[in-house]
This record gives C-alpha cells, sequence and structure tokens, in this order.
C-alpha cells in the first residue's frame, strides 16, 4: 500500500488520508518552514521592528499557507476525491465545496 493515498476511519471516528513517506515529508517539511517564518515575526514583533517589515513577512507566510493548500488541496483531488466518485459517493463533491469555501474566507 505504500504510494497509495487510501481513507479510512480513524480511531476517532474521523476520516484519516494515509500518505506516502514522501508526500508526509514534503508536507512536514513545508509547515516546518512556515514554523520559522512565525517564530521570525515573533522576533521581529518583541524587537519592536518596523510594521512594514513585520507586515512582509507576515505576507510571505501567507504565501507559504496558500502554496501548502493549493498543493494539498490537489493531492485530495488526485487521490481521495477521485477514488470516491469513481465508487459512488457523490457526497464529496459538497464536502469539497464546505472546505473551498472555509479556504476562500
Amino acid at each position: 500500500m505504500k504510494g497509495e493515498n487510501v481513507m479510512e476511519k480513524s480511531c476517532c471516528g474521523e476520516k484519516k488520508t494515509l500518505r506516502s513517506e514522501e508526500q508526509r515529508k514534503k508536507l512536514i517539511h513545508r509547515l516546518n518552514r512556515m514554523e520559522g517564518q512565525i517564530r521570525g515575526i515573533r522576533g521581529m514583533v518583541e524587537r519592536d521592528c518596523y510594521c512594514t517589515d513585520i507586515l512582509t513577512q507576515s505576507a510571505a507566510v501567507q504565501a507559504a499557507i496558500n502554496a501548502f493548500n493549493r498543493e494539498l488541496i490537489a493531492a485530495h483531488l488526485h487521490t481521495c476525491v477521485a477514488r470516491d466518485l469513481r465508487e459512488g459517493k457523490d457526497e464529496v463533491i459538497d464536502e469539497l465545496v464546505l472546505t473551498l469555501q472555509k479556504l476562500m474566507k
């Protein structure tokens, strides 16, 4: 099952997506970079840096989050959504629409 995305129920009853080690590492790497950027912004606030400089860094974090979301949405469409549609589970479309609405706020 390595490299194959599979949805299953977790112990909490929520859906879960199994990712390949490569996919997981790529996403974690992006998250680690964002975490570092956030710590950098916090340091700028603590040092009373100029507002515009902080806002520029904040915009960079937002762009990184958007890139992370785009990558995750693409993977979701190619794996989970495509699989569910092939299995006749059309409710996945409503779930995707709700998710996209949350992202577009």
